[in-house]
């Protein structure tokens, strides 16, 4: 391992570690280049999966998304994948806007649906739906954000929209950044939040959580995001069967 990073360290023609006694720690360069190094071993373990594809698949499609995306939508649209193009190959991963508009940049995604993507030269941003936030409780008879009210980083959108609509509101004790976390926190201790429709559903159904009479809807943009040109011969009918997943 030693003369392997000697060897990088020379290629580089940086010091990478600083070694003593106890050990080693990382230098400046060192730090800097370890990003790097994550996303070159990404790189890597993505063309061993793309290349040495067993003959059975002609191709691999590549989405990410966010995690409140993977509850019922994505799935939908990889099972009509698979069924309609069972030669094909789905890597499925979760991400945050900033980490799948990056990889979209690198190549290493070919789709990523998202709520605030950001615009990026060869890249298209195309409008898919709107979520519907609705607010669900732990109890039946709430009527709108209590002492164990959760907010959810939804986005620029909904937070000029929650603002507005409770504008003398104070900062809630409890914020998380996805939904899912929100689900879990009230599941185990009560509480509520805004959550899209499509997650609450089956939620409320069950009866493990209740819609809050007369609180507001607010809507959600979300986006599909994918390179302007690409050799990925699988991509047009990926995005015609998100479309088609909306409805």
């Amino acid at each position: 391992i030693s003369a392997r990073i000697q060897r990088l360290e020379q290629e580089l023609g940086a010091r990478l570690f600083i070694r003593n006694r106890s050990g080693a720690v990382l230098t400046g360069e060192g730090r800097r280049f370890i990003e790097y190094a994550k996303r070159l071993v990404l790189t890597a373990e993505q063309a061993r999966h793309d290349v040495g594809l067993p003959s059975r698949y002609s191709s691999t499609i590549r989405i990410g998304g966010r995690i409140a995306l993977w509850e019922r939508f994505l799935p939908h649209w990889v099972g009509n994948m698979r069924e309609a193009e069972p030669d094909i190959a789905i890597r499925s991963v979760i991400g945050f806007e900033d980490d799948l508009m990056r990889h979209l940049v690198e190549g290493t995604l070919d789709i990523a649906v998202m709520y605030t993507p950001h615009h990026s030269p060869g890249l298209v941003v195309e409008y898919l739906f709107d979520e519907r936030l609705i607010m669900v409780s732990s109890r039946k008879h709430d009527t709108g954000p209590g002492n164990d009210y959760i907010y959810v980083e939804w986005g620029p959108s909904f937070y000029a929209q929650h603002t507005k609509f409770y504008p003398d509101l104070e900062r809630p004790p409890q914020v998380v950044n996805i939904g899912w976390l929100a689900v879990q926190l009230i599941l185990s201790n009560g509480g509520s939040c805004f959550l899209p429709e499509r997650m609450a559903e089956p939620l409320v159904e069950s009866g493990r959580l209740h819609l809050v009479k007369d609180s507001p809807e607010f809507l959600h943009p979300t986006y599909m995001v994918y390179p302007r040109e690409s050799d990925n011969p699988v991509l047009p009918s990926s995005l015609d069967r998100l479309r088609k997943a909306v409805a």
